[in-house]
């Protein structure tokens, strides 16, 4: 009831606004309801992914691709549970081109200098999907101008060939059972057959509504840094969970840092704090409105200038979680894969990725380990796959072994 005591008024706060994602129980994909949306969002990450990667050609606008592909998981989300006006759906994770030594968060403003993209530069395409909180992430690497038929070889092809078979890696052992450390191992040992390096400390983790990576303990580190290795817990994945399993390889130490580059991409904390600047609340409470706990990019607002200048407030008093550009610290190039993936009982789904062409790269060097050659050769899908997905699943170690051929 109002007047609020003092110290009441964060509390009262806190409790509004966390209010629309509150449930009594934490639903997961054991119901169907729940599967049924993360497949969705699966569906249409993947659609859009494939979309993007055309549009990735020589001369193309950086901020024309990211405008194309942030509208297009508009249009996709809007096509379905239109008869629930409550349920929110869109962009999980704003669409990223990242080149070459770039390696994350790159989604430039209309206001930005443009950036074209050239023959032979390392892509990396970053985005994701919800529908009703509910995200499908994912991420790929090409080459401009190389395909199968003119692969590419030296350090983008070692780097890329590492980060597609350590992620494939990574698929076959997140199932129940396993832990955290069996994945980060097995990609550290993976990458160093291709004389390349994982980035330090970057993370795959646990996804659940309206959660990301900042929300869980549950964390696969890769090359984890001194104070992660003390911190970073080991665990078991079970049934029923899901992870975003994110995959970043360079050809140089794996040292990162931030780019002289204008930060674009913000998600809404949980912080409370009451706002002094009216353009500062109106930039807020459109923030919540739109774009409920996701990642956002600046550029989804009509006027850039005045959501500038709500934004500052906003960030000053950790309102807004900031998503800095990085780069490879030797300027070495960098590849990216990422998937979603559900565990359940019988194996896992993975609900998007999966697009690449390892034949479009050539390496001088491969796998040579024999516990990963044979993991490798098992299938990627559920115990229940058929003849034909086995077959599929086999071609992934004799990838490993031809590529050096």
């Amino acid at each position: 009831e109002w007047p609020l005591r003092p110290g009441e008024y964060k509390s009262y706060l806190s409790v509004t606004m966390a209010e629309p994602f509150e449930e009594d129980e934490e639903l997961t994909i054991e119901n169907d309801a729940v599967m049924t949306k993360y497949k969705t969002a699966g569906e249409i990450s993947n659609l859009v992914l494939k979309a993007v990667i055309g549009e990735v050609i020589p001369g193309a606008s950086v901020i024309k691709i990211c405008e194309f592909g942030d509208k297009y998981i508009l249009d996709e989300t809007a096509k379905h549970y239109k008869k629930d006006k409550n349920l929110k759906k869109g962009v999980a994770f704003p669409t990223c081109i990242s080149i070459n030594e770039v390696v994350c968060h790159f989604s430039p403003l209309r206001s930005d200098p443009d950036v074209l993209v050239h023959e032979g530069d390392l892509v990396k395409i970053e985005l994701g999907v919800h529908i009703d909180g509910y995200a499908a992430v994912t991420a790929h690497s090409l080459v401009v101008g190389h395909g199968v038929d003119n692969p590419v070889s030296g350090a983008k092809a070692d780097a890329i060939l590492a980060a597609h078979h350590a992620a494939e890696a990574a698929l076959r052992l997140l199932k129940a059972g396993n832990t955290n450390k069996q994945i980060s191992d097995t990609i550290q040992k993976i990458t160093e057959s291709y004389k390349c390096t994982p980035l330090e400390g970057m993370l795959s983790y646990q996804i659940q509504k309206y959660q990301t990576e900042a929300d869980t303990d549950k964390q696969i580190v890769l090359n984890p840094t001194e104070l992660q290795k003390r911190e970073i817990k080991d665990f078991e994945f079970a049934v029923h969970e899901v992870y975003a399993m994110d995959v970043f390889v360079t050809s140089g130490s794996g040292k990162t840092k931030e780019k002289d580059t204008p930060t674009t991409v913000y998600r809404r904390t949980d912080e409370v704090y009451q706002l002094k600047m009216k353009a500062s609340r109106a930039f807020y409470s459109d923030v919540c409105n739109r774009f409920t706990l996701m990642p956002f990019t600046l550029r989804a607002f009509e006027e850039e200038t005045k959501a500038k200048m709500g934004l500052k407030e906003c960030v000053t008093h950790e309102l807004l979680q900031t998503y800095p550009v990085q780069q490879d610290s030797d300027g070495s190039p960098v590849a990216q894969f990422k998937y979603t993936v559900l565990i359940v009982p019988s194996g896992n789904i993975r609900i998007n990725g999966g697009l690449f062409n390892p034949a479009t790269c050539k390496s001088e060097h491969a796998i040579e380990d024999k516990e990963i050659l044979s993991l490798l050769a098992q299938s990627a899908n559920r115990k229940a796959g058929g003849k034909k997905k086995k077959k599929k699943a086999k071609s992934a170690v004799e990838e490993a072994k031809s590529e050096a051929q």
